[in-house]
């Protein structure tokens, strides 16, 4: 579900690419992979989970560190691309003729729509569901869900202007962080769990004690 959630509407960008529609779709496209793909590794740390008395340290946080690369590499892109691409799209002369008789009309601030969903986003992650939440200290959560959305909000207004060396500034920055932010946190669960299994020793299966 989500490969075809994220890959459809990038190959549709790719496809008005390679027929000489504008540039602006190019790291829209880029953010749509990078969405994709980080979710399949978040799929393969969720798979690691295990929660049984043979669980080591990582194991038994593999659901925790899906659950961020999820939400800061998959989501995180998906809403800063979503905007741009949107507008593009809604532009494209290859997905709508004009008639000669008709009178073109801008859909004006109804593009800004499909943005609306970070704000959601930062809802999610500023009332205690994200996974952030646990790994950072409430004042840096607020700082990192401010900073992705500046940058979001500024690589949007500079893909509005042309202006494609701002956007690629503000959308690698976002990414990098975020990328950042992932490894502190995956790290920082994994911490998380030695210490609880130190301070909380796992209960003895029945099995185990009539052995």
């Amino acid at each position: 579900m989500v490969r075809v959630m994220f890959y459809t509407p990038g190959f549709m960008a790719v496809l008005l690419l390679k027929t000489g529609e504008p540039t602006g779709f190019g790291i829209s496209i880029e953010l749509l992979m990078l969405a994709s793909a980080a979710a399949v590794v978040a799929g393969l740390f969720i798979a690691t989970q295990s929660v049984e008395n043979g669980g080591d340290y990582a194991a038994k946080t593999g659901t925790w560190s899906g659950s961020l690369v999820l939400e800061l590499l998959a989501a995180v892109p998906f809403l800063c691309a979503v905007p741009s691409l949107f507008h593009e799209l809604s532009q494209s002369t290859l997905l709508h003729k004009v008639a000669a008789s008709s009178t073109e009309v801008s859909l004006g601030v109804s593009e800004l729509l499909p943005a609306v969903a970070i704000l959601p986003f930062m809802l999610y992650q500023l009332g205690g569901f994200g996974t952030m939440h646990y790994v950072v200290s409430k004042g840096v959560n607020w700082v990192i869900n401010l900073g992705i959305f500046g940058l979001i909000v500024s690589s949007y207004v500079a893909n509005r202007l042309g202006n494609f060396a701002v956007e690629k500034m503000c959308v690698g920055g976002l990414v990098l962080g975020m990328a950042l932010v992932v490894i502190y946190g995956v790290m920082r669960l994994r911490r998380m769990q030695e210490e609880y299994d130190l301070h909380c020793p796992r209960k003895v299966a029945k099995g185990e004690a009539e052995g």
